[in-house]
């Protein structure tokens, strides 16, 4: 049988997949978030929690500790409760990225049961892990519109664009996770280098700070992190009300698709060698 027939890797064979085992996917990722909190007391709770959580403990840091302030030049004002809020926006799209790219390498190690069942597909384990993700994101980000209504009493109209600003972030993710969970198969170290590098990018994608504040040959450099960009776009529509630039985002969108697919294609090529590994 003729490789590509068994594992197609065309960009329309990306998209059919996800469709044609849609239900499994939602079925999975609804177990694999129930899953993570069984046993404790608090159960999904510790999903609103936990953000919260890191959130105080980041801006009585960064606020408090380091006296951190945003800076005129994004336009935000000074207060600590500005502070708290744009650096929540920040977290939330890393952390989505980040959560992804950290459990890549194990998703076929850890699931070695499933790589024995030949009518299993395999492609679909990023899929669960996204839409795990993306559960904890929406959590975090109803937390932030909470708080956003609770200090300001208003919420822009561009926070309804939010889901169209990450749909280009979630797809390179998907890219690399595809990437990365065939990659983990065969290289184990690929696990310790992911979470540095997704450790760096905390600091290294404006999460913590506005990029218009650095230096301007910084600037050049920062701006040319994917990361920063979603960033810096999700601020302007969830808290300044600024609206995408549809160039922009239309080349950050098909770079986004670019990598998907890159990522697709190489899971699909050295997926049959799986089982020989594990």
């Amino acid at each position: 049988m003729n490789p590509n027939e068994a594992f197609p890797v065309n960009p329309i064979a990306m998209v059919a997949s996800a469709w044609r085992n849609r239900k499994l996917i939602l079925k999975m990722s609804k177990r694999d978030v129930i899953g993570r909190y069984r046993g404790s007391v608090l159960g999904l709770t510790w999903s609103f929690f936990n953000p919260l959580l890191m959130l105080a403990i980041y801006t009585f840091v960064f606020a408090v500790v380091f006296n951190a302030r945003w800076g005129v030049a994004s336009g935000a004002a000074s207060g600590k409760t500005d502070f708290a809020i744009l650096l929540f926006v920040g977290m939330i799209v890393h952390s989505l990225f980040a959560e992804c790219v950290n459990r890549a390498p194990s998703l076929i190690l850890s699931n070695v049961n499933y790589v024995k069942k030949v009518i299993f597909p395999l492609e679909v384990l990023p899929w669960i892990a996204m839409l795990s993700a993306l559960f904890h994101a929406v959590v975090s980000l109803v937390v932030l519109l909470l708080a956003q209504l609770l200090i300001k009493q208003t919420l822009p109209v561009t926070a309804l664009l939010f889901p169209l600003v990450i749909l280009p972030l979630i797809a390179a993710t998907m890219g690399f996770c595809w990437f990365l969970s065939a990659l983990g198969v065969y290289l184990r170290d690929v696990g310790q280098i992911t979470t540095m590098f997704t450790t760096a990018l905390l600091f290294l994608s404006g999460v913590f700070y506005p990029v218009s504040s650095l230096p301007e040959q910084y600037q050049a450099v920062i701006r040319l992190n994917p990361l920063a960009y979603i960033i810096e776009e999700s601020r302007n529509v969830l808290v300044f009300g600024h609206v995408p630039d549809p160039a922009r985002w239309c080349l950050n969108m098909a770079g986004g698709l670019l990598v998907a697919w890159l990522g697709f294609y190489w899971f699909q090529r050295t997926r049959r060698g799986f089982a020989d590994v594990v």
